[in-house]
């Protein structure tokens, strides 16, 4: 699948219970068709007690969202946009297809 999201994009949520907000990408697993974003999707994550923490802990983290869910923001009117790929100069960068305003360097051809 093209690369639509990078880490370090900006990215609407589009459905489930974060539907709306925006968020920074952390991480993106390519494999499953997922990402981590910045303050989305919270789950409790109970730590086992360890010689460093001998109560354990709980602690808030990411979950991981399904690609679908996500859209970039388009810089020009702040809302999810949907992507195309433009072939210019020997590089292939993202466009966001309403507006036109680029979304980014994806490789150079």
């Amino acid at each position: 699948m093209a690369a639509r999201i990078k880490k370090d994009d900006v990215v609407y949520i589009r459905s489930g219970d974060d539907k709306g907000k925006t968020g920074k990408v952390i991480r993106v697993l390519v494999d499953k068709d997922q990402v981590l974003v910045e303050g989305i999707n919270m789950v409790w994550k109970h730590m086992k007690p360890t010689q460093a923490n001998p109560r354990g802990a709980r602690i808030r983290k990411e979950a991981p969202l399904h690609l679908s869910k996500v859209q970039p923001v388009d810089p020009k009117s702040n809302k999810g946009a949907r992507v195309k790929f433009v072939v210019a100069n020997g590089e292939k960068r993202r466009v966001a297809k309403k507006s036109g305003s680029d979304l980014g360097l994806v490789s150079k051809v």
